[in-house]
């Protein structure tokens, strides 16, 4: 099959997907225009802000995407080109992108709160603590391992055979990444207090995302991974706890053009080039140990289906939605658009010949996206350096934004697994628990200390404990629709499936993990890795069958009978 092939058919089932399946969910769910949405119902200036649609859509889809469907293809390669392009294709339409809009959904029809707190007002309070612990430790998993990722793209320095150079690419990614960090408060102010309007937004950010890139390539900045990672937690630390309009929504807004240039660079480049496809379809079920079930859909996490989203998509952006109307482009179509990335990630490992990519000097999951994106634009006549770097600097912008939005949902969960009830007066201790910044601070501490194992350790825990979040966030959703009378059926064949991947591939960590520390010891990482996935496994199967129990069993209580009166009408 050629690129070109390929690229078609995903832009015919997604683009379909969303005009026929999006719209038919809006409708079933009930999508109400006229409703006041949470963004102005609790509007705090800080984490309840109503932002257009397509701010929004820039921060959500930024913050989902991370370097997620790019690394998750690539490796997934190895099963062949068909098994990757069906999963990505079925899951993203009907396992991520509704996911993606359930949660989005009931979020906002529950004043923007996050599925922690669905999962106690549908399911029940140990459910939602449980969770809430669950969706922590997730979240320090995640910054530490996307914390390496980035402060690895941002080393200025190779050593090799004792002799240390610098590396011109990475430096100039990392300089510009910090100036659009700059850019990103000074668009920050306009957007709020300049009161222009969208066209005029829009040209000026892109005035800035030349700049940033421009200045970026001719001032590159040499620093070591060491101090990189200092860097990098300071500045989520700063990031998770500042207002969304002052940080989090501009770096986002930047950030998407760059994000969609990359894509829209990426589609032309198959189109003018189209590469051949070097896989073969289909390699088996058994490939050098690995078996496609589990494995291929744990590792194509983004793309298909993730759990983090869910936290996304109720943790920050439902708090931003100025319309009801906007949630179909902001969930929905974001998902769709990561599923293209994947995509186009498939199509860039398949263009390379055995060996070919490593030969090139291309050996990370980046490296052999961006090298491939190069040679199709080189087709057109574009330097490979030039977009080479460019597209370092888009994989780069995915994880660093998904870092400080998953930062500040670690912080959100840690402070909701300590608050009272608001008629309970807290205590001192429960006021410390609940303060964003020690909660942003204890989170950060235990995700750098974490993170200077390396996220090649901590990575194959990362991908199962994200599909197993998509377990809970889907039960949790589909126990929302079903209390307050909305079809959610479409949520329970993702559900079941997703919860038979992740039981079995936190199953085999465990085993393996085990066995390797009875006999022969453990490092540090694994370590670590094996007593996460014993409580990840634990916490997720609790909370799994406490939501069965409640979708499937009869529940007369009177407390869940007022509660689906009480939001049946919502």
């Amino acid at each position: 099959m050629s690129g070109i092939l390929m690229m078609v058919i995903a832009l015919v089932v997604l683009g379909g997907a969303y005009l026929i399946y999006g719209r038919y969910l809006e409708r079933k769910w009930g999508i109400d225009p006229k409703a006041k949405t949470p963004a102005y119902e609790m509007e705090d200036g800080v984490d309840y802000v109503p932002a257009d649609t397509n701010v929004v859509f820039g921060h959500q889809f930024a913050s989902i995407a991370g370097a997620g469907p790019i690394n998750g293809p690539i490796q997934a390669a190895i099963f062949g080109w068909l098994p990757v392009l069906l999963w990505i294709l079925i899951g993203g339409v009907f396992f991520g992108a509704v996911q993606d809009f359930a949660s989005m959904y009931a979020s906002v029809k529950n004043k923007g709160r996050t599925i922690g707190y669905i999962i106690e007002e549908y399911i029940g309070k140990l459910g939602k603590k449980l969770f809430l612990a669950f969706c922590w430790l997730f979240c320090i998993l995640v910054v530490a391992a996307f914390a390496d990722v980035v402060a690895g793209t941002f080393n200025g320095f190779s050593t090799v055979d004792g002799v240390t150079t610098t590396i011109e690419a990475n430096g100039a990614v990392a300089m510009t990444s910090m100036l659009f960090i700059v850019e990103a408060v000074a668009l920050g102010m306009i957007l709020k207090y300049g009161k222009l309007g969208k066209w005029a937004n829009t040209v000026l950010a892109i005035v800035l995302l030349v700049v940033g890139v421009a200045a970026g390539l001719a001032f590159p900045v040499y620093i070591e991974r060491s101090t990189w990672h200092i860097i990098i937690f300071l500045y989520v630390l700063v990031a998770s706890v500042t207002p969304v309009w002052s940080l989090l929504q501009p770096r986002d807004y930047l950030n998407s053009y760059l994000l969609v240039f990359m894509i829209v660079a990426a589609i032309a480049g198959v189109f003018i080039s189209n590469p051949s496809c070097n896989l073969n379809a289909f390699n088996g079920f058994n490939v050098d140990g690995q078996y496609l079930f589990p494995i291929l859909f744990v590792t194509i996490a983004c793309g298909a289906v993730s759990g983090f989203h869910s936290l996304v998509s109720s943790g920050t952006a439902s708090k931003q939605i100025k319309n009801e109307r906007n949630m179909l482009p902001v969930s929905f179509g974001a998902m769709l658009m990561e599923s293209m990335l994947a995509v186009i990630a498939l199509i860039a490992v398949a263009s390379f010949a055995d060996g070919e990519a490593a030969a090139a000097g291309l050996t990370t999951q980046p490296q052999i996206f961006a090298g491939a994106i190069a040679n199709f634009l080189t087709v057109a006549g574009l330097p490979y350096n030039l977009v080479f770097t460019l597209i370092n600097l888009a994989v780069s912008a995915f994880a660093l934004t998904s870092l400080d939005s998953v930062a500040r949902v670690g912080r959100l969960s840690f402070q909701e697994f300590f608050q009272e009830d608001e008629e309970k007066e807290s205590n001192g201790f429960i006021k410390l628990m609940t303060n964003k910044y020690f909660a942003t601070i204890i989170t950060l501490v235990l995700a750098y200390l974490l993170a200077k194992v390396g996220y090649a350790e901590i990575w194959p825990l990362f991908g199962s404990a994200n599909q197993l979040l998509s377990v809970l966030a889907l039960v949790a959703c589909a126990v929302f629709l079903k209390k307050t009378k909305r079809q959610g059926a479409m949520l329970w064949i993702p559900m079941f499936f997703m919860m038979a991947v992740t039981f079995t591939a936190l199953g085999m960590t465990i085993v393996k993990l085990g066995g390797a520390f009875v006999t022969t010891g453990l490092s540090l990482g694994n370590t670590l890795q094996l007593i996460f996935a014993i409580l990840l496994l634990i916490l997720g199967v609790i909370v799994a069958i406490q939501g069965i129990r409640r979708l499937f069993g009869h529940d007369n209580s009177a407390e869940a009978v007022a509660g689906s009166s009480a939001h049946a009408a919502s």
